[in-house]
C-alpha cells in the first residue's frame, strides 16, 4: 500500500470516528436497522411487486407484517418510496400512529392488511399522509418506463406523532425526528 493512500485511509478514519463519537455525544436518537423484521406475504424482500399493487391493475396496498420492535415502541410509521424516479424521489405512501396491536396468538407480530383502506384517519388512530400523487393512502408503482425500486421503511418510535391527516414525507421525518428507536425495510422492484 502506498504510502498517499495509507495516509488518505488513516485521514477517513479519524473523520468518521470523530463525526461518530460527536454524533453519540450530541444524545441525537440513532437512525439505524435495529432487530425489528419486517416482510410481506404479498411480495418478496428484492423480488418483483405483484401488478394487483400497482396503480395500473388494482392499486391495493400490500400486505405487511412485523415484529421485535425495539423496547419502549409505542407506535409505528411507514413511508413507502420510490428513489428511481425522474427528478425526485417520489412518495407513495405515508402512515403513521401504527399502534402496538398484535396479530397473533403468541403477541409478537404486527400487521397492516393488504388493501388499507385511504381514510385520513381510523378508529384506532391511525393516520395517513400525502402522497406524491397527491393522494391520501397508498399508490402503487406507476414508473414512466425501466425497473424501479420500492422500498418501505418502518420506523419504530416512542410516541404518537403529533400530526395532522394530509402530512408530507418531510413533515412526518422532522415530526419523528427525535421518537425513532430504530427502523427497518424491504424493497420491491416493479417496472415497464
Amino acid at each position: 500500500m502506498s504510502k498517499s493512500f495509507s495516509a488518505v485511509l488513516w485521514g477517513l478514519t479519524a473523520v468518521v470516528l470523530f463525526w461518530a463519537s460527536n454524533y453519540a455525544a450530541s444524545g441525537a436518537t440513532p437512525k439505524k436497522k435495529i432487530g425489528i423484521i419486517l416482510h410481506s406475504s404479498s411480495f418478496k424482500d428484492g423480488g418483483m411487486i405483484p401488478d394487483k399493487y400497482t396503480c395500473g391493475k388494482g392499486n391495493l396496498s400490500p400486505e405487511l407484517n412485523w415484529k421485535n420492535p425495539p423496547k419502549g415502541t409505542k407506535c409505528f410509521a411507514l413511508i413507502v418510496d420510490d428513489p428511481d424516479a425522474p427528478g425526485q424521489t417520489w412518495v407513495h405512501w405515508i402512515i403513521f400512529n401504527i399502534p402496538m396491536k398484535k396479530i397473533d396468538i403468541t403477541g409478537d407480530t404486527f400487521e397492516l392488511l393488504e388493501g388499507f383502506p385511504r381514510d385520513e384517519k381510523t378508529r384506532e388512530g391511525i393516520m395517513q399522509g400525502s402522497n406524491d400523487f397527491k393522494n391520501i393512502g397508498y399508490d402503487g408503482p406507476c414508473p414512466p418506463s425501466g425497473l424501479h425500486q420500492y422500498y418501505f421503511k418502518l420506523y419504530a418510535l416512542d410516541a404518537p406523532l403529533n400530526l395532522a391527516a394530509g402530512a408530507s414525507k418531510g413533515q412526518l421525518l422532522r415530526a419523528m425526528e427525535k421518537h425513532q428507536l430504530g427502523w427497518t425495510q424491504i424493497m420491491g422492484l416493479y417496472g415497464k
